[in-house]
């Protein structure tokens, strides 16, 4: 791992360890701390089983005098007392050699001084009666215990046990150190990943992917990441193929305006209404193709308008049979209505329009002479059902699902001899998309193409 202060890696470590580095400190303290006191209680509760001892011990042989003259005639007795008292206390052989770190008082019951300096008592002190065997308190055993750890045993004890709580600190920080060298760069590892493929897409190159690893935010990111690379790349394709199309499309009716408009020039052809009606003719097809990549932009981007209101889609579909009369007769085509007497729905009575023009348009150019059409209008819970079907020919089903994509023919049946742009049904397709409908195509039992268009019926209608 690279360290530069300003990069993701070096901040991402710094702020793991420095948060391993307080969590250590601090529990180094708090150990430290509750030793100290646990250590301090231990001392003051031996104390006061020493204390306690003693005090039964004082007790025995005031019941064997009667009185306090055994201890009053002879100070080494209360020693002599403490030592066999010590010696019970640790199991172990007395040091006459030891320098006792508690001060001892004895008062009688009437709280005068009987063993022990006549000095002010300090603070820390523990007081102990010595009671009887029948329950009477004769006395009170007086010790001091010291606040703090002063005795050198006890020093070195805490000195040690200081020096292993730092070692023990050390070893963890070194642990967290590793710890946090391996934690940083497993966090940005697919990071690092994410950051290489960003750099790829910037210069261009949408195939990149990173490996989708893991169920975690970054695993969820990754996913989103080669979903995005591969829309940019589907995307990328399309406008390429866009392009292509488009050229394509407009190559040819200006290549034959070309030739036409040469060949008079050159006095090949004369200038007759045969011609120019021909050169009206190539002119009428670039301007309707240069009216569909307008239509199909601005419903691609938002931009196309639509006023929506309640409206009765029959008489749209029968305004669109009857501007088609002439050609269904021409191509002795048959056309069969089965509808519903009234449908309201919130649309755009100009966009339906459109929408059932270019359906009428591909059924009159890809349907063979001496045909079917039939049109049906139903209605299904809450949605309006609109099946166009025309007669053969037909198209299979992968050929149904590339139906609404802009430029798209099929070669034998419907290819550009019949005069189409491959954008009507593109067009019709975001104009029910923007109803918030569905449209789709399948193969009809009168061997052509079914267009089914579903269309949402207010809730209103329904009640």
């Amino acid at each position: 791992m690279k360290f530069r202060l300003n990069s993701v890696s070096t901040r991402l470590f710094l702020a793991i360890f420095a948060t391993c580095l307080l969590l250590v400190v601090t529990m180094h303290q708090g150990v430290r701390m509750s030793f100290q006191h646990g250590f301090l209680g231990y001392i003051k509760e031996n104390d006061q089983q020493r204390a306690e001892l003693i005090s039964s011990a004082l007790a025995e042989q005031y019941e064997l005098s009667g009185n306090w003259m055994f201890l009053l005639s002879n100070d080494r007795a209360f020693f002599n007392i403490l030592r066999a008292v010590e010696h019970q206390h640790r199991n172990s052989k007395p040091n006459n050699h030891k320098r006792w770190r508690t001060v001892f008082w004895v008062y009688d019951n009437k709280d005068r001084l009987i063993f022990g300096r006549d000095v002010p008592l300090p603070n820390n002190v523990i007081r102990e009666p010595v009671v009887t065997g029948n329950g009477d308190t004769v006395g009170w055993l007086v010790a001091s215990y010291e606040n703090g750890i002063n005795n050198e045993l006890d020093q070195r004890f805490d000195e040690q046990q200081l020096y292993t709580s730092w070692i023990i600190a050390g070893l963890s920080l070194f642990v967290a150190l590793i710890a946090t060298l391996f934690l940083a760069r497993g966090f940005l590892r697919p990071i690092k990943r994410l950051l290489e493929g960003t750099n790829q897409l910037a210069r261009g190159d949408f195939s990149a992917r990173v490996p989708d690893v893991g169920r975690d935010e970054l695993g969820q990111l990754a996913k989103d990441f080669n979903h995005l690379a591969s829309t940019l790349e589907k995307n990328e394709q399309m406008r390429r193929d866009y392009m292509a199309d488009i050229s394509h499309e407009l190559r040819t009716p200006l290549s034959v305006l070309q030739g036409e408009l040469e060949a008079v020039q050159d006095g090949v052809r004369q200038a007759t209404p045969e011609t120019i009606n021909s050169l009206l003719m190539e002119t009428q097809t670039l301007i309707k193709l240069v009216n569909d990549l307008h239509q199909l932009s601005l419903s691609d981007r938002g931009s196309l308008v639509y006023r929506k209101q309640p409206v009765d889609i029959i008489p749209l579909i029968d305004m669109a049979i009857g501007q088609a009369r002439w050609r269904l007769e021409d191509r002795k085509l048959t056309l069969e209505r089965h509808f519903i007497e009234q449908c309201i729905v919130f649309a755009d009575p100009d966009r339906l329009t459109q929408l059932f023009y270019n359906l009428m348009e591909n059924s009159l150019r890809y349907t063979d002479p001496m045909g079917k059409i039939i049109i049906q209008v139903t209605q299904e819970n809450n949605q309006l059902v609109i099946n166009w079907e025309d007669s053969a020919p037909g198209l299979t089903v992968e050929q149904c699902n590339h139906l609404f994509e802009r430029f798209y023919r099929v070669d034998e049946s419907r290819n550009r001899a019949s005069g189409g742009s491959g954008l009507g049904l593109a067009i019709c397709y975001n104009i029910v998309e923007a109803h918030n409908g569905s449209i789709k195509a399948s193969s009809s039992d009168l061997g052509g193409v079914r267009i089914t268009v579903r269309l949402p019926i207010p809730s209103k209608e329904k009640e």
